[in-house]
């Protein structure tokens, strides 16, 4: 005999059935949901049930009925019953809500017991997996040269370590202060817990952002920077003009990645207002940038259509002595008091080669505040017309190419400022046109920026991008194609003619093949706080005064100095720019950023070709092996 039997599906009642992929996140979402409105229709019928009692109940008997009698039927039995209920549900809503509370905001933390029960659940070993950051890679994208990673500590648990804690430690962050690419890249672990709502209603797929990030970053160039200005203060930027990508960004002093998770050396190094070891440099630290700055003068005449202007070099024998904007002002000079050239009707070309002051300073009041604030703006420069407002001007987070505003943030440079109010003279103007006085708000990013705009063949300022896999975008069109070759042409005549001031960083690259284009810059800083190199506190001078009643008043005020910082920016190669490179030296004494700042350029572009960031074309060759000689019996 054959029985059959119906076979009923009820599959189709899992939750994966149901949510499909998004079970894991959609479940305990649609359960907390009809939790809520459960407890929410009890409380509802609660309440109308008590609202209810307290109304007296009519009966078209009532008035026939003893009084006794009435008292009784207005609260039988059964309504005695519902009341009970009514406090027995009430308690029970609260018992609930009180212990949803504890356990999600009080007895995770404190309790031991619920934790250790807690790990032991496979659950929760998962979540916990699954909030571990991916490897952050540098631009090859090997394991070895990961810039962040994994490895199993001491106790057998797999711990997060950084090969590079004291070079990339203002690029990766910490924990405390401001966000760094560590707590940005990675932010599925920090984001907050969407509402149960939005995850049954609005979900969708996210991307894994415990994925291994592939920056632009290329460790060895990052480690290499290190070394360049290992004692030294200052920092170094090397971008690809092209793509906009970041080869290195390096600030010195730095810190430990690992001695900042205690919280006293973080608080210590906080204070330390004389290397400001906290503080990245690079973007976020403000400097003078000195004849750096002629190469965004020269740029403005190249937008403006004026780079054939010709203005006269003279020395300060003559009458007006060098540069005098009118009448009764102060003389613009050229380096040692006097001219460079020591001639009338100099161009551009030779004014760039030599570093002329006069030149520079003539050009930026011939173009006047509306060019040159316009060529500002397209390079992400404030220009505010007062000089107070120099130091307001905020971050300025929105030239980065980033895939999330948060990393933009993270990177956000110091906005660089340079003021065109209608109340500065022609000799304050003149200064900002050669680099000096109120263009004195720039960060050696901004220059790096200013010299990869000059590298990039189309004339185009690339957005600076941190991720590897994300598309290049222009910023803004700062020349043409045209205009940016004869830039580069005459950028060259620093580094490549005789007489120019960058000569040292062709003696280095010398028999490699590597033109270069660049601009040295010597920069003087007025009233730099003075620290005392031993204990790291102010020092101050007394300042004693004698009233009219003859007593005695002391002020204390902090000792400033002048302080002289070297700088450099170059593009190589020059007929096919591959990296713009910014270094900044503080506190050269007495020396020229030529002598200082130019040379550790010039490093950094031998070890990029070295790395073979500088193509194929400039790759070194193995040496060739030599056969070993046969030995005579």
């Amino acid at each position: 005999m054959n029985f059959s039997f119906a076979y009923i599906d009820l599959t189709w009642l899992l939750p994966e059935r149901i949510f499909g992929w998004q079970v894991l996140e959609r479940t305990p979402a649609a359960l907390s949901l009809v939790f809520v409105v459960g407890v929410g229709v009890i409380l509802a019928f609660l309440l109308v049930s008590a609202i209810g009692d307290l109304r007296p109940r009519t009966f078209v008997y009532e008035a026939r009925l003893p009084r006794a009698v009435l008292k009784r039927l207005s609260r039988s039995v059964a309504n005695r019953s519902l009341s009970v209920w009514q406090v027995v549900f009430a308690l029970a809503a609260v018992s609930v809500f009180g212990f949803q509370a504890y356990w999600a905001l009080f007895a995770d933390d404190s309790n031991t017991e619920y934790q250790a029960l807690a790990y032991k659940d496979l659950r929760t070993r998962r979540t916990g997996a699954a909030t571990l950051r991916g490897w952050m890679l540098d631009r090859t994208g090997r394991l070895d040269s990961a810039l962040a990673g994994y490895k199993l500590g001491k106790d057998g648990a797999v711990e997060r370590y950084y090969p590079l804690e004291r070079e990339m430690a203002h690029l990766l962050g910490t924990e405390r202060g401001s966000p760094g690419l560590e707590r940005t890249l990675y932010k599925k672990a920090d984001d907050p817990m969407p509402e149960a709502w939005d995850v049954l209603f609005k979900y969708k797929k996210p991307e894994p952002q415990d994925r291994d990030v592939r920056t632009t970053i290329s460790r060895d160039l990052q480690m290499f920077a290190a070394q360049q200005l290992s004692g030294k203060h200052g920092a170094i930027v090397v971008l690809e003009p092209q793509t906009g990508d970041v080869l290195a960004l390096y600030s010195n002093p730095t810190f430990s990645l690992a001695e900042v998770q205690d919280l006293g050396t973080y608080l210590k190094l906080e204070a330390d207002k004389a290397d400001k070891p906290l503080l990245n440099r690079a973007l976020r630290e403000y400097y003078v940038p000195g004849s750096t700055f002629k190469t965004f003068t020269m740029i403005s005449a190249f937008r403006a259509g004026k780079p054939d202007l010709l203005f006269d070099d003279l020395p300060n024998s003559a009458d007006p002595p060098c540069y005098t904007p009118f009448r009764g002002s102060r003389p613009i000079c050229d380096a040692g008091g006097s001219c460079d050239l020591c001639r009338p009707q100099v161009n551009i070309r030779d004014a760039f080669r030599v570093s002329s002051n006069q030149y520079f300073a003539q050009l930026g009041n011939a173009l006047g505040r509306e060019r040159m604030a316009e060529s500002a703006r397209q390079f992400g420069i404030a220009t505010p017309d007062r000089r107070e407002d120099a130091l307001t001007q905020g971050l300025f987070s929105e030239i980065w190419n980033t895939s999330d505003p948060r990393i933009a943030n993270s990177l956000a440079l110091a906005r660089s400022t340079m003021v065109v109010g209608k109340d500065l003279s022609l000799y304050d103007f003149g200064l900002i046109g050669m680099g000096q006085g109120l263009a004195s708000q720039m960060t050696p990013f901004q220059l790096a920026l200013i010299a990869a705009a000059a590298g990039n063949k189309k004339g185009q300022l690339m957005r600076p991008k941190i991720e590897l896999d994300i598309e290049p975008k222009p910023y803004s069109q700062i020349l043409t194609p045209q205009q940016a070759a004869i830039v580069r042409e005459i950028m060259s005549t620093v580094t490549e003619e005789p007489g120019g001031t960058g000569g040292r960083v062709k003696a280095i690259l010398a028999g490699t093949g590597i033109a270069t284009g660049g601009k040295t810059g010597t920069a003087e800083k007025d009233g730099v706080p003075m620290f005392d190199k031993r204990t790291g506190e102010p020092i101050y001078d007394v300042i004693r005064q004698r009233a009219a009643d003859g007593s005695i008043t002391e002020t204390k005020r902090q000792r400033r100095f002048d302080r002289t910082d070297g700088w450099f920016i170059c593009i190589a190669p020059i007929d096919d720019p591959r990296i713009a490179v910014a270094v900044v030296i503080e506190d050269i004494k007495g020396q020229f950023g030529g002598d200082t700042a130019a040379p550790v350029a010039a490093r950094m572009v031998l070890k990029a070709r070295d790395l073979g960031l500088l193509g194929d074309k400039y790759r070194p060759r193995p040496a060739a092996a030599v056969p070993a000689k046969k030995s005579r019996r």
